[in-house]
């Protein structure tokens, strides 16, 4: 029950978020300040009073550990959001940010020295492969959709890059963190809840370097199409219920993976979560109908099919599917 309740929270939560976000980007491409904001806050102000007992409950990890965790989270979050700023169509934005494994591998080899087996390195190259296509083809994208002028399509491409820039150093700094993160569980032990409110409520001081961006966006949501709201029968501007709706899938997104994680094996929680990036990635594409070529698919495919053999999950379900092996009975 628990499980199946997880998997439909993480679907039904990431996929509809998703959905709103590129309904705020398409509106206003520069909103992604206000969106992290917003996202922060309640997701502090929730653990504020359930997590933390309103501040009364004393953390098992240091509050000096969170800080730097913090100051990671915060960066990757902003950097993540801002980067749609730049030219950055959301399907490309989900796909590179699928490129996960191959920041978490690099960093893993030259920080904590670890090996992998053949098979690893094969998917990590299937990955870089699958994000290579799709980056080529989106840049090609970008200069066809400004080749009527010289000077206009070299600066689009330019913004272009410093988007993908953008979104390179987030991936690191997220492998980087994730690194981090272990080697605190290691020493403390696992507190999912308190992580996730530290990592949210900690930095809510950092968007004061970015209050004017959120003001503006703040007077520009308030001058969109006002729409009725149809359980309170009044006109509220349209841009406020994506948002709002927005965050509240967002929430329901990492609540469905954090149950996820205490009830499933992280295999199965790899295996979850790469299909709803998969399941989201098509349903931008068809319904919003983003520019997607043959050549992105192919892309895409390779970043799957190279997620799924990094995970192993391809041989595990074939070993569930054969069962347990027979032992033979010893003839007396």
């Amino acid at each position: 029950m628990g499980t199946a309740f997880a998997i439909t929270l993480v679907f039904v939560g990431c996929c509809s978020n998703v959905v709103f976000l590129e309904l705020l980007v398409r509106q206003f491409p520069g909103c992604g300040n206000i969106v992290t904001f917003a996202q922060f806050a309640l997701i502090a102000f929730e653990g504020f009073i359930f997590e933390t007992d309103f501040g009364r409950k004393k953390p098992a990890i240091p509050v000096r550990n969170y800080v730097i965790m913090v100051t990671m989270f915060f960066t990757v979050s902003v950097i993540n959001n801002y980067a749609l700023n730049f030219n950055i169509s959301m399907p490309l934005h989900m796909i590179f940010r699928s490129g996960s494994l191959i920041a978490n591998m690099i960093l893993g080899i030259i920080i904590l020295k670890k090996r992998y087996s053949p098979s690893k390195y094969l998917s990590i190259a299937l990955v870089s492969a699958g994000i290579f296509i799709c980056t080529i083809m989106s840049a090609k994208q970008v200069n066809v959709a400004n080749e009527d002028s010289v000077d206009d399509g070299f600066y689009a491409f330019l913004h272009w890059l410093i988007g993908i820039a953008m979104l390179t150093f987030a991936l690191l700094m997220s492998a980087r963190m994730g690194i981090f993160q272990e080697t605190l569980y290691k020493q403390y032990g696992k507190h999912s809840k308190e992580a996730l409110f530290y990592n949210h409520f900690l930095p809510l001081p950092g968007f004061l370097l970015l209050s004017s961006d959120i003001y503006n966006h703040y007077v520009l949501f308030n001058q969109s199409a006002p729409v009725e709201v149809p359980v309170l029968g009044m006109m509220v501007p349209v841009m406020w219920v994506y948002l709002l709706a927005n965050i509240i899938t967002q929430y329901v997104c990492i609540r469905g993976v954090f149950i996820l994680t205490t009830e499933c094996a992280s295999l199965t929680v790899t295996l979850v979560v790469t299909l709803r990036k998969f399941l989201s990635l098509i349903f931008s594409i068809v319904y919003f109908q983003n520019p997607f070529t043959l050549w992105h698919w192919v892309g895409t495919a390779v970043v799957f099919m190279g997620t799924l053999l990094y995970t192993e999950v391809l041989s595990n379900l074939l070993a569930a599917l054969r069962g347990p092996p027979v032992k033979e009975k010893k003839v007396e």
